[in-house]
């Protein structure tokens, strides 16, 4: 009941505190209801995927947080203010480093504290890192090197060329997750090799038989759970939909106070878009977290790259359009130290996913990237 509670009374906290100032207490219910938001949305993310079956639901979670994602930065973009020509890029690069690093990191490490290694299907996921490598390499690092228009910006032909490609790969990859080699994002075959501990069954001598521990039997339970009717997961997605406009319009509604702490302390302009991604992926990190520790990497994995290029393939052709009324610059371009940081998870990931399984120590490293980018980030 307070899965279904919870979305419509956070979005009805974020309409009345919508460009208003809250007290404490006010600014205490809103980051209440922000985290109880997350919580509901992957609770009914899960319902959704139970009904669609995978990779349709890490899809759905990947591409509604992306589209309502897309709204708040068309959003902020209309009305101006410092950081509007470099919003787009900020957003969206921030996704890919959380994403293809920060939640990847966290789902290897989570199976692999368990399991020794973190097995996934090196075919469905190396063709999704190379779309998001393709992706980012079109749309974020080009513009900092063509010639056209002075700055790390695109001409208004290059724009739209970028748009369309960006776009058409994007649908290219959903039709061959979902119906071409839809098998290919499936969690790779094989069982988990548990410790074996005599049997009690035989007596004393029984025969040696796989441990199973209180996640297993949990596992076995949601595999045969029975589905959700489609009442249920319709009401779910709606509740989902909601849910994570609630997070989205709650972190904006947040996002002065995020400033002013931001700039209290000192730091560049560039980390409030950084916070607000942060909590924008919650629910994703959080779902896949939960994947992770139910011992299905592959759906971690489908999450967390899936949103990477949902973020990239959707933001981009929905600013192509928005700047044909925006006023100013649209700074897509890279630093050096960003593109550094873009190819090193490039390369990186490329090593990790050839195994078809990770250990800790890839873990570590894609963390370790995350954690570069969010240090480089507050210190430049």
């Amino acid at each position: 009941m307070a899965a279904k509670i919870v979305p419509i009374a956070a979005v009805l906290a974020f309409l009345g505190a919508w460009e208003r100032s809250l007290p404490v207490i006010g600014e205490i219910v809103v980051v209440g209801l922000l985290g109880a938001s997350v919580l509901a949305a992957v609770h009914h993310a899960e319902v959704v995927a139970h009904r669609v079956g995978e990779p349709f639901g890490s899809l759905i979670l990947a591409v509604a947080v992306t589209v309502i994602e897309v709204g708040l930065i068309v959003t902020l973009m209309v009305s101006g203010g410092p950081g509007a020509a470099t919003l787009a890029r900020d957003t969206v690069f921030a996704a890919v480093m959380i994403t293809c690093n920060g939640i990847l990191g966290l789902s290897l490490l989570i199976t692999a504290l368990r399991e020794g290694t973190a097995p996934f299907n090196a075919k469905g996921t190396g063709a999704a890192l190379a779309t998001v490598i393709t992706l980012a390499t079109l749309s974020l690092v080009l513009p900092t090197f063509t010639t056209s228009v002075p700055g790390p910006e695109f001409s208004g032909v290059q724009l739209a060329f970028a748009a369309v490609v960006s776009l058409a790969l994007y649908v290219l990859f959903v039709f061959v997750q979902n119906v071409r080699h839809r098998d290919y994002f499936l969690p790779a075959p094989g069982p988990t090799v548990r410790p074996l501990r005599p049997s009690t069954a035989g007596g004393p001598g029984g025969v040696l038989v796989a441990e199973r521990t209180e996640e297993d039997q949990e596992a076995d339970t949601e595999v045969h759970a029975a589905t959700p009717s489609l009442r249920t997961a319709l009401t779910s997605l709606a509740l989902l939909v909601t849910a994570l406009v609630a997070v989205v319009g709650l972190a904006k509604v947040e996002s002065k106070t995020i400033e002013a702490a931001v700039s209290g302390a000192g730091l560049p302009h560039a980390v409030v878009g950084v916070v607000i991604a942060l909590l924008v992926l919650l629910p994703e990190t959080l779902a896949a977290a939960r994947n992770a520790q139910r011992r299905r990497t592959q759906i971690s994995l489908n999450l967390a790259l899936g949103s990477a290029m949902a973020s990239i393939g959707l933001t981009i052709p929905t600013i192509a359009v928005a700047s044909i009324w925006l006023d100013g610059p649209l700074l897509l371009g890279l630093g050096s130290v960003h593109i550094v940081l873009l190819g090193l998870t490039a390369l990186v990931g490329t090593l990790t996913v050839i195994p078809g399984r990770a250990t800790l120590l890839q873990a570590g490293v894609h963390l370790t990237l995350c954690a570069s980018y969010l240090f480089l980030a507050a210190v430049p």
